[in-house]
């Protein structure tokens, strides 16, 4: 979205077309009752509304879920899902009115029970080389349309073995923009144990927490962890990295996931084929 501005820059003022980006309140209701409302950028909308469902434990895999209807109005959007009679009767009992600002899962709990919740720890056990890292850092970044319009947006990826993107989802919310993610895997029948996760933000205890619900094991964020993701990933089995960057990391959970590069062999001067040393 466009937005005019003034620019102040080296003492100069000037009025320019800016790049904004949106933020809209997205109402999820499940089985025609109301269950949660998140500001989000309005995009991939039916990948956020299935991710959210799986990361949340609303249902615990894809088939569980149907996106019915994805319906634009003046105040916001209204995302109407189907979720099995048993789902929606256990949903009605943890039932929380979550106006969530910017992706705030546990914005609204009414219950410490609820506003905190552990999974099983994850079933995958990838290894990632430092090498694939820095190459899924690079990625991602060349991947954030968004952001490099806005400046506003965090951005979620889901990296090969070896580092390449093989998708990447972006929001003003951190929280959605890993929900988005996780609805876009299930959807393309990406499994956790192919890859690994690299997301542009702290790594909170919710994001820990939807990352081991969709069993993935291996989590870079580029920010730091908090304390209840760290004890979270510790519990989950969920090797947790912070600080990611080109140049190191730093490894807070379960670090026998990472990998070093494997070192050169001797006489190697590390030239490729066909290229002059």
């Amino acid at each position: 979205m466009l937005r005019g501005v003034e620019r102040w820059r080296g003492g100069e003022v000037r009025h320019v077309e800016d790049h904004v980006a949106e933020e809209v309140p997205v109402a999820f209701v499940y089985n025609d009752q109301p269950f949660a409302v998140m500001m989000a950028t309005p995009a991939d909308i039916a990948d956020f509304a299935t991710g959210f469902a799986l990361s949340e434990g609303i249902v615990e895999r894809l088939a569980d879920v149907s996106v019915e209807h994805i319906e634009t109005f003046i105040e916001g959007i209204e995302v109407r899902l189907r979720i099995p009679a048993a789902r929606a009767q256990a949903l009605a009992r943890r039932r929380r009115s979550m106006a969530g600002r910017s992706g705030c899962g546990v914005c609204g709990s009414e219950l410490l029970e609820a506003a905190l919740r552990y999974p099983p720890p994850v079933a995958s056990d990838v290894r990632v080389t430092t090498a694939a890292l820095r190459r899924a850092l690079g990625e991602l970044r060349a991947a954030q349309a968004l952001t490099a319009l806005t400046g506003a947006a965090h951005a979620a990826g889901w990296m090969a073995v070896d580092g390449s993107l093989l998708l990447a989802r972006e929001d003003v919310g951190r929280h959605n923009a890993l929900d988005k993610l996780i609805g876009a895997m299930a959807a393309a029948g990406h499994q956790p144990e192919a890859g690994f996760l690299v997301v542009t933000s702290r790594a909170s205890y919710e994001m820990a927490m939807k990352a081991a619900s969709a069993g993935i094991s291996f989590m870079a964020a580029i920010s730091a962890p908090t304390a209840l993701a760290i004890s979270l990933a510790e519990h989950a089995d969920l090797t947790l990295l912070g600080f990611a960057r080109d140049d190191g990391q730093a490894v807070y959970t379960h670090p026998r996931r990472l990998l070093a590069d494997r070192p050169a062999a001797s006489g190697d001067t590390g030239a490729s084929a066909g290229t002059p040393p």
